[in-house]
């Protein structure tokens, strides 16, 4: 897991949950806090593009990378060496920008866009009042 902000770290935290191995990497060490007392996966502080760090996170055995920085150029990076330098079998990028995440999302990366999907969810919300309006 790269990032560990509110979307990174209920991930991590639900993955853990789940019996994966999970490693967090975030350039705040504050953002172990996020993660709980009870946390028992690795946590690295740095920045996601060192790749000497992410093969200390042991990128080179891992079975899927999830990247959620702020960033969205930072998460195409990182997401583009975890797939292409690193050939981890699955890679998934959050992405805020639609176009861009449309555009990568068409060059093979695996991309979650909530920005998307908050539109198409807060149009359906406000269509699906017509009924009671006519």
């Amino acid at each position: 897991m790269i990032g560990c902000g509110r979307v990174g770290s209920s991930v991590a935290l639900q993955l853990d949950g789940s019996g994966w191995d999970v490693t967090v990497l975030d350039e705040n060490e504050d953002a172990l806090g996020r993660l709980g007392e009870s946390w028992t996966g690795g946590f690295l502080v740095g920045h996601g593009m060192d790749l000497q760090l992410l093969r200390e996170a042991g990128i080179e055995e891992a079975d899927a990378v999830v990247v959620t920085t702020d960033g969205d150029n930072t998460n195409i990076v990182i997401a583009q060496a975890a797939q292409q330098q690193f050939q981890v079998p699955t890679v998934i990028a959050r992405l805020l920008d639609p176009a861009r995440a449309q555009f990568y999302a068409a060059r093979g990366l695996r991309i979650v866009n909530p920005t998307s999907a908050a539109i198409e969810s807060l149009v359906g919300a406000v269509r699906a009042t017509e009924e009671t309006r006519v």
